[in-house]
């Protein structure tokens, strides 16, 4: 698959011409590992809601009222990525290997620095954060563990996703794939050992006795951090040491950042950035709409998000491969092939989500019983998933075109679009059925908005205006 994956990418650079049936071979061999790669982060989601949802309502109330908040903190890290990533697929995509590896190489201060700014802020933050949000004296404390335990991880979060995204960005979306369902394992694996204390399990006419901390909430955290800072690590030394396409073994180009790189990443991660600060800024507002409504509506409400996501997951793999296709054809100049790579990625999207949407509507209290054995919330957040099913098309579309726009350097104006479209349409609509239908009111705004968003964002694509951002080809050095 890596030999057919190469050469069809070797096309993309050196100008040939490609048929209808390489371009969609080429897009499944890339969004495939990457749909593997979301996925699995979802299943280590999943792990944490059923392990924490197994000890009750209060502990998963805890870690569901900064689960917005963890996400937050996540896509500022995400943002910083793509600044640089971005910059990765278009150098290569001009077969300009050597300004691909500078850009990896000046890459890891600023990012690194971001990361630990942000470790500094949550930390400062996390003591208060949950009563901010709304919760309890029982909620609270929990809460404010769990979000401290991420926070302080974010450094280690920063390499994962930058040392990912520029793999991915390069073509290679197959290890990083792999990395992050080892990633699923070691989450199991310490999860396990954390979040409950020793005990005991029959083994034929014995006994065995299984270590274990009993940290509840806290466990939960720990273990995901240590996860994913094991998993960032590899995938860093796979960057550095293994990765054929920019082979960085022996490169001698410097580490201090030049002015024309971080410019560059400031123009595409900056509007990325505040984006996803006003974007999770919103879903906080959510929250703290929710949270009046009592433990079990803020538990079903973030759990349900969880389930959701098994189904959009996808749309971010194969949003990730129109970043890369996009950005590596326009890298060569190649704008028609750049604009029949979006069409056939945002179509797959949106047939892939469809039938995820269907799954959901169908699968609904199988989902949700994974995740927790309380019948109230259980029921509760089937009612909300079976809403959401509706607008999993229309979220596909908008998923995968801002991939496209990514990829193109067009961020600030799609930007702007998501922000109008969740603010303006999502919190107003929540905030005036919350009061009067519940949880069932807040999600019937969010299918509403995405629908909506999905429809403005098809408009855009059917422009040029997103293919005329990628202005700057030349070496950074």
């Amino acid at each position: 698959m890596a030999a057919s994956r190469d050469k069809l990418l070797a096309m993309i650079r050196n100008g040939q011409s490609m048929t209808l049936g390489q371009q969609l071979r080429l897009t499944a061999v890339l969004s495939f590992p990457a749909i593997v790669a979301q996925l699995s982060t979802i299943i280590m989601q999943y792990i944490d809601a059923a392990m924490v949802g197994s000890l009750g309502a209060t502990a998963s109330a805890s870690i569901g009222l900064v689960s917005t908040s963890t996400w937050l903190f996540w896509g500022l890290c995400s943002a910083a990525a793509m600044g640089f990533s971005v910059q990765v697929a278009n150098r290569i995509g001009a077969n300009d290997y050597r300004g691909a590896q500078e850009v990896v190489k000046q890459s890891i201060i600023p990012s690194l620095l971001f990361s630990v700014l942000l470790c500094v802020v949550g930390l400062i933050i996390g003591p208060y954060l949950p009563y901010w949000l709304g919760g309890d004296e029982d909620v609270g404390p929990g809460a404010s563990l769990y979000f401290m335990i991420f926070t302080a991880a974010l450094p280690f979060f920063q390499v994962n996703y930058l040392a990912g995204a520029i793999l991915r960005c390069s073509g290679n979306t197959f290890f990083p794939g792999v990395a992050n369902v080892g990633m699923c394992v070691l989450d199991v694996i310490f999860n396990f050992f954390l979040i409950f204390p020793s005990h005991e399990i029959p083994v034929g006419v014995t006994t065995l006795t299984l270590p274990g901390a009993g940290m509840g909430v806290a466990g939960a955290a720990l273990g995901t951090a240590l996860a994913e800072a094991v998993t960032g690590l590899v995938v860093a030394w796979y960057l550095w040491k293994r990765n054929s396409t920019l082979n960085m073994r022996g490169f001698r180009g410097t580490f201090i950042t030049s002015r024309r790189c971080l410019v560059r990443a400031l123009k595409i991660g900056l509007p990325l950035g505040a984006e996803h600060l006003l974007m999770c800024g919103a879903q906080v507002l959510i929250t703290a709409i929710v949270a009046p409504l009592g433990r079990v509506a803020i538990a079903a409400n973030a759990f349900a998000v969880t389930a959701e996501s098994l189904c959009y997951m996808p749309g971010y793999g194969i949003s990730e491969a129109a970043t890369t296709l996009v950005g590596q054809s326009l890298g060569a100049a190649r704008h028609e092939l750049a604009r029949r790579f979006a069409a056939i990625t945002v179509w797959s999207g949106v047939l892939v989500m469809s039938f995820m949407g269907v799954v959901m509507w169908v699968c609904a209290p199988l989902m949700m019983g994974i995740i927790s054995p309380v019948p109230e919330i259980c029921q509760a957040g089937v009612e909300v998933l079976r809403i959401e099913a509706w607008a999993e098309p229309m979220f596909a579309a908008s998923i995968v075109a801002y991939g496209v726009f990514i990829g193109a350097g067009d961020t600030l104006i799609p930007s702007c679009m998501n922000l109008g479209s969740i603010w303006a349409v999502r919190l107003t609509l929540a905030a005036w059925l919350a009061p009067t239908m519940g949880l069932r009111g807040v999600w019937i705004a969010m299918a509403v908005e995405l629908c909506f968003r999905g429809a403005i964002f098809l408009l855009r694509l059917r422009t040029d205006y997103w293919m005329h951002h990628l202005t700057e080809k030349k070496s950074i050095s």
